[in-house]
């Protein structure tokens, strides 16, 4: 195990804890829950009316599952991405490429509830999905460089994109829309 790995997620083993230590991992963790809260407020109304009247599979979650899942997602992306910042050197040091792919990722993450719920745009909503994908693999093979834990983290939300990405796939192919048909 690397010396990376043995560190504490907040400080060092004996060091004196200060209120400074805890405000940069959980200003990580803030942001992305942030940021998703609000990506996902702006177009609430729409998941009760415009999703809800469309082609679901079989296999779609209950619209209850997407809140909790999200929120542990975005902890544990905050958590890599705090983990990449403290043992790369910040901004300034080797975690300077890595947090741009993290940030690239966080953007296409908040831009789809906009382009899929707001525009009802599956098909743009696709794009961007497969877009996110790439991104996080990107982020995760730069993670690994810095830290493996930042990398292991980031593989559920992978998974979690991976299937997202499969049922906005089935839904635009089921759902054929007016906007779509007109491109």
């Amino acid at each position: 195990m690397g010396a990376s790995a043995k560190r504490s997620f907040i400080g060092h083993v004996g060091s004196t804890s200060n209120m400074s230590d805890y405000i940069k991992p959980a200003a990580a963790i803030i942001l992305p829950l942030a940021g998703g809260f609000a990506a996902s407020h702006s177009v609430k109304k729409h998941i009760s009316t415009w999703y809800a009247g469309l082609r679901h599979p079989s296999w779609s979650p209950p619209n209850k599952v997407f809140g909790p899942v999200w929120s542990l997602l975005y902890g544990t992306m905050g958590c890599a991405s705090y983990l990449v910042w403290r043992d790369g050197g910040g901004f300034g040091g080797d975690a300077a490429v890595p947090l741009a792919w993290y940030g690239a990722q966080l953007a296409l993450n908040w831009a789809w509830p906009p382009i899929f719920f707001g525009a009802h745009s599956l098909k743009w909503s696709l794009v961007d999905m497969v877009a996110l994908w790439g991104a996080i693999c990107g982020t995760i093979y730069q993670f690994h460089d810095v830290n493996e834990t930042a990398a292991y983290l980031m593989i559920p939300y992978l998974g979690w994109i991976t299937y997202a990405g499969a049922l906005n796939f089935r839904l635009w192919r089921d759902n054929p829309s007016i906007e779509d048909k007109k491109e």
